[in-house]
């Protein structure tokens, strides 16, 4: 597990649109791979699970358009999971990246 000063980056890949979201995300302090990702819209109880799509790259693709802020929740290799509070803001851009506090 890791200490609560772990810093995790949220990067929004290139493409990525209101019915499509890409993330990679990069544990800047650990080397636990990350196996499985969900994201919750604010307002929503339900979480919606990403696809591993290539390498670090974890995608959605749904019919609903998907409006920031979201809750991040990610598991890693070691079995720990982790939610990351409204870490991606309404209005998120493509290509940037953001950290946990």
């Amino acid at each position: 597990m890791y200490p609560a000063s772990t810093k995790v980056n949220f990067h929004v890949e290139k493409g990525s649109n209101p019915n499509y979201l890409a993330l990679v995300i990069k544990l800047l302090q650990g080397d636990d791979d990350v196996v499985a990702v969900d994201i919750k819209q604010e307002g929503k109880d339900k979480w919606i699970e990403f696809k591993e799509s290539w390498g670090a790259v974890w995608r959605i693709d749904i019919p609903d358009k998907i409006i920031g802020p979201f809750t991040v929740r990610y598991t890693t290799e070691g079995g720990t999971k982790t939610v990351a509070e409204d870490v991606i803001p309404k209005g998120w851009k493509l290509d940037t990246s953001y950290e946990t506090k």
